[in-house]
């Protein structure tokens, strides 16, 4: 974590609000920040909103993908063909939630996309035509570019520093990847290519939102998202995903309980990613003929 006896930040700006907008606030850093390019005063929520949104566009920065934010909520997430793949994907993921909020591409954004948002989003991307820089300014929507390449994003992931009546708490960021000696498929079902890789898509993402976490998931687009929740992560991710249950793969930053199975047994999951299984879980799964995948790798984080 490096040396953590002082901790030296240095005033940036004043930002346009705090967390309410009866709270003033100031941005500082600790060490560099990315090189962006705004059109707007950020303020503290569109901060926090865009560093979720590119911690998880991050995982992508290599493929055309679209994530949506709002209210330091994750809404949902698609890779696809094209950017505007990725981003109608997204949009037919939540359409609900996507008509505000934070808007993170991968790749260059273009006039037909822009043409989808409004006033009510904050756009941000690497880069745009010169059509979506024309039209964003006559309609007033908002935007990030980022000059620092998004493939760098994560070497600005350094420490998190939580100020507490009790003292200030430092913790490095969460940069786990999957490791290939503890990713085992355990069941006696197999998974196809197309499963595992779904499945990986949504423990990369599982791993950024706060627990208990649960990502419903097919052909590389979230249909439901459960995160931050007291009451069962699973039925309430089901629930949003409805039809597009079936087949689609579960990651979960929490063992499966058996309850937990046949919830997701009845919602007809075909694959189950997950830290770990006991012997009764499992035996269940193989019994439905549910894919189960362990990673070894806990990501519980109440934060």
């Amino acid at each position: 974590m490096g040396n953590k006896e002082n901790i030296n930040l240095e005033y940036v700006t004043n930002l346009s609000s705090g967390a309410t907008v009866a709270q003033s606030a100031k941005l500082y850093k600790n060490d560099d920040i990315i090189d962006y390019r705004t059109s707007k005063d950020l303020g503290y929520t569109d901060i926090v909103n865009l560093s979720l949104a590119l911690n998880i566009i991050s995982e992508f920065y290599d493929v055309c993908a679209t994530v949506f934010v709002k209210n330091n909520t994750l809404t949902s997430v698609a890779l696809g063909s094209t950017t505007f793949d990725s981003f109608q994907k997204a949009v037919d993921g939540n359409p609900v939630d996507a008509i505000c909020g934070v808007v993170a591409l991968t790749k260059t954004v273009d006039l037909d996309i822009i043409k989808l948002l409004t006033s009510q989003h904050l756009v941000v991307a690497s880069d745009f035509t010169d059509a979506a820089f024309a039209y964003m300014e006559d309609y007033n929507i908002n935007y990030v570019k980022l000059n620092t390449p998004l493939k760098d994003y994560k070497k600005f992931l350094t420490d998190e520093y939580y100020k507490t009546p009790f003292g200030v708490i430092v913790q490095d960021k969460n940069k786990q990847e999957l490791d290939k000696d503890s990713f085992k498929v355990v069941s006696k079902t197999k998974p196809t290519v197309e499963q595992v890789e779904d499945a990986i898509f949504a423990w990369k993402i599982i791993k950024h939102i706060k627990s208990s976490a649960v990502v419903v998931a097919k052909d590389f687009k979230t249909s439901g998202i459960a995160q931050g929740i007291q009451t069962p992560a699973f039925e309430y991710a089901l629930d949003n995903a409805c039809d597009n249950s079936k087949s689609a793969v579960l990651a979960s930053d929490v063992p499966l309980t058996v309850h937990d199975l046949n919830v997701a047994i009845q919602d007809r999951i075909a694959l189950i990613i997950q830290p770990g299984v006991t012997e009764e879980v499992l035996k269940q799964a193989d019994k439905f003929e549910i894919t189960m995948i362990t990673t070894g790798i806990s990501n519980f984080s109440l934060v």
